[in-house]
């Protein structure tokens, strides 16, 4: 399934005419999760399910704290869960070793 030619703008690092939701369903999400205007987050919702979108939320580490913030409240997720709103292992690894 291709994507609509006004979610473009959101994909700016990849080749859009080879962006296929059924093949990245979990990137183009979290990418239309973190900058996706009204009509972008109204063709997310029409298209994925409910339950997959909250997975996404819980799963990646692409979304901004503040972004994961408002979409775990959104969802109803608990906020432990989401590994976005975890420490990276880099940044744990620096407080044991601050080399």
């Amino acid at each position: 399934m291709k994507l609509p030619a006004f979610t473009k703008k959101y994909f700016w690092d990849v080749d859009f005419s080879d962006l296929n939701f059924r093949e990245n369903p979990e990137y183009v999400t979290a990418r239309l999760l973190e900058y996706g205007d009204v009509k972008a987050l109204k063709w997310l919702f029409g298209v994925a399910d409910r339950k997959k979108l909250k997975q996404v939320v819980k799963q990646t580490r692409q979304l901004s704290p503040k972004s994961c913030y408002f979409w775990t409240n959104f969802f109803n997720i608990n906020q432990s869960e989401p590994k976005c709103l975890k420490k990276s292992y880099q940044k744990m690894r620096k407080s044991h070793w601050p080399y």
